[in-house]
């Protein structure tokens, strides 16, 4: 049995508590801890059988009967809790980014050095039935030479612009995901991306010094050229779709729905809007995501997603940040590590 720890009871802390709790039965959630624990939260903890309940993670870090930490805290908080961890000898799922500073992630990649610790990043999506059907065509060779992968990311509603202000701009917060997809559909990394943002959906986001609507085009090093669009509002829904054409064919996947039922009249075609929000699409793949991560333990096997994966789309999104501000493209080698 290997016991969890989670560093953050929030949202996403709730979610890894709950797929462990019902779908993954080698782990066990020993403690959660969070500085703003309320009342609520610590009953449902205690509801659902995590009966400590901490302030201080570190008491999960100090506590010697802790396999692995699940660290679902704020952006800030994931690269000083990661080098915590691992020093304790503790293995670590991440949830993304590790961090937007390239040295705070080079500082995690060393500590993890010569040390037998599992360090898995959330890039959930990986885990989604459906792009893990595209990515299993592309590898059993089903499309031939890849040539153009395309990504439609749109989120239902903009979020507070409170959040855009620390979130730390579309490419690193939203479009992270695409990137990281971008990788994972191609088995290929970047060589050179030239990015276009505009603030259509709410002034106030641009206000913020962000934008909600952007377009990046990729060079891969395979020779493949992809193209990425995001959108902070579609009307109709949580809206993620890809495409992989290739030499011999194409792979594409859309949304999911409530159901596949269509109703043809001689009023029209009708379907079933996608599902809106994020939580109802991906439920699924963090359960997996988590399962993954405690296989690659008790296994002794690689993470699915390991630190360099957590790595590469901070640079691509650094380099799409940097074409946008001074209008050309940008390689991922202009940006230092």
């Amino acid at each position: 049995m290997i016991n969890i720890g989670i560093i953050g009871a929030g949202r996403i802390g709730q979610v890894h508590a709950k797929s462990i709790l019902t779908g993954v039965p080698e782990a066990k959630i020993k403690a959660i801890a969070d500085p703003f624990m309320t009342e609520q939260t610590e009953q449902w903890a205690k509801s659902v059988g995590i009966n400590n309940v901490y302030l201080d993670h570190k008491k999960i870090i100090d506590d010697p009967e802790i396999d692995a930490v699940l660290i679902c805290s704020s952006t800030d908080t994931h690269c000083p809790i990661s080098l915590e961890a691992i020093a304790a000898g503790k293995h670590v799922f991440c949830e993304k980014p590790i961090d937007h500073d390239l040295e705070k992630i080079k500082s995690v990649i060393s500590a993890l050095e010569g040390k037998n610790i599992k360090y898995q990043v959330g890039f959930n999506r990986r885990f989604d039935h459906n792009f893990r059907a595209v990515r299993d065509a592309v590898v059993k060779g089903s499309v031939g030479d890849i040539q153009v992968i395309k990504i439609s990311s749109r989120d239902p509603a903009p979020p507070p612009i409170a959040y855009v202000k620390i979130s730390g701009g579309i490419y690193l917060d939203m479009m992270i995901h695409d990137f990281d997809m971008v990788r994972f559909l191609s088995g290929s990394e970047v060589d050179e991306v030239t990015a276009y943002g505009a603030a259509l959906v709410d002034p106030a986001i641009g206000e913020a010094g962000d934008v909600d609507t952007a377009i990046v085009t990729m060079k891969l090093k395979n020779g493949a050229l992809a193209v990425i669009d995001n959108s902070r509002q579609a009307v109709y829904g949580y809206d993620q779709r890809a495409e992989v054409f290739g030499s011999k064919g194409c792979v594409e996947c859309g949304n999911d729905r409530a159901s596949t039922a269509v109703i043809s009249t001689v009023d029209g075609v009708n379907s079933e809007k996608p599902l809106w929000f994020f939580l109802e699409r991906y439920m699924a793949a963090y359960q997996l995501e988590i399962r993954s991560f405690i296989d690659a333990i008790v296994n002794d096997t690689p993470t699915e997603v390991g630190v360099d994966d957590g790595l590469q789309p901070v640079l691509i999104g650094l380099a799409a940040k940097k074409s946008m501000e001074e209008g050309r493209p940008v390689k991922i080698s202009e940006i230092s590590i």
